[in-house]
C-alpha cells in the first residue's frame, strides 16, 4: 500500500470512531453547564464540543470595556475555524455592570457590534458564582493557576 492510502484510512477511522464515540457526558465540565442567553433563552454549552471557547467576564462601565471591540473582532476573523467567544456579563467589579439583559444587549450592539454569543449576567466569584465559574477557578480545571476572577475582561 502506498503512503497515500494509509494515510487516507487513517483518517477515515479517525473520523469514524469519532462519530461512533459514547456521548454520555462530554469530557469537559465545561460543556456539561447550561446558560441563559441575554434573551433569556437556555443555551447548552454542549453545542460548543470541538470549539475553542474564549470565555470572558465582561462590564459597560469598566475601562476595559472598548475590549468588545477586539473580542468581536475575534469573532469575526476566526469562527469559521473554530474560535467562539462567550460572553458574560458581570457586576462583581466596582458595580461596573448595572443593567439589565435589555440594557446590555442594547449597549454591545450599539457600540461595539457585539455578534458573539453574549449571556445573561452572573457571578464569577465567591458563594454566589455560576458553576462555570466556580469550575474555571478551580484547582481541578487549573491546579497550579486556579483562583479568584480579578476583574473584567
Amino acid at each position: 500500500m502506498n503512503k497515500l492510502t494509509i494515510c487516507a484510512a487513517v483518517i477515515v477511522l479517525g473520523i469514524l470512531q469519532t462519530g461512533f464515540a459514547k456521548d454520555e457526558k462530554s469530557d469537559s465540565p465545561i460543556l456539561d453547564q447550561k446558560m441563559k442567553s441575554l434573551a433569556g433563552k437556555p443555551v447548552e454549552l454542549s453545542q460548543y464540543k470541538g470549539k475553542v471557547l474564549l470565555i470572558v467576564n465582561t462590564a459597560s462601565r469598566c475601562g476595559a470595556t472598548p475590549q468588545y471591540e477586539d473580542l468581536q473582532t475575534l469573532h469575526e476573523k476566526y469562527s469559521k475555524e473554530g474560535l467562539v467567544v462567550l460572553g458574560f456579563p458581570c457586576n462583581q467589579f466596582g458595580k461596573q455592570e448595572p443593567g439589565d439583559s435589555d440594557q446590555i444587549s442594547t449597549f454591545c450592539k450599539k457600540n461595539y457590534g457585539v455578534t458573539f454569543p453574549m449571556f445573561e449576567k452572573v457571578e464569577v466569584n465567591g458563594e454566589g458564582a455560576c458553576d462555570l465559574y466556580k469550575f474555571l477557578t478551580s484547582k481541578k480545571a487549573y491546579p497550579q493557576d486556579s483562583g479568584k476572577v480579578k476583574w473584567n475582561f
